[in-house]
């Protein structure tokens, strides 16, 4: 069996495993750090809005993206820590682990509002 770990980051290629899903997570990083209104996301997606909760929830629950509710509508933005440990689980291995490979992201969300 896998570890806890590959365990924890192939779930999380699960939920990317959707291109609409894959297709809000590049949106949601292009927007980085302020994120998008539900409503924006729909619109560029061009999918029903019962879809896209349901891909945004998927993405939510592998703690890929963040929401918030801001009075009527609700913000998605990415959740960069997240990110950040799913390469660096891919770039662990690199070269055998000699590669010494960086991985370069913007701060999370919280930090960069700081």
């Amino acid at each position: 069996m896998g570890s806890p770990e590959a365990l924890r980051f192939s779930s999380m290629f699960g939920a990317l495993g959707h291109e609409s899903r894959l297709e809000a997570l590049r949106l949601l990083l292009r927007a980085h750090p302020d994120g998008m209104v539900a409503g924006e996301l729909q619109e560029e997606l061009g999918i029903p809005a019962s879809t896209l909760s349901h891909h945004l929830d998927a993405l939510r629950r592998e703690g890929l993206i963040e929401q918030v509710r801001e009075g009527r509508f609700l913000r998605y933005a990415v959740a960069t820590e997240s990110l950040q440990e799913l390469l660096g689980f891919l770039y662990a291995e690199c070269c055998g682990g000699r590669c010494g490979a960086v991985i370069e992201m913007p701060p999370p969300a919280a930090a960069a509002r700081a």
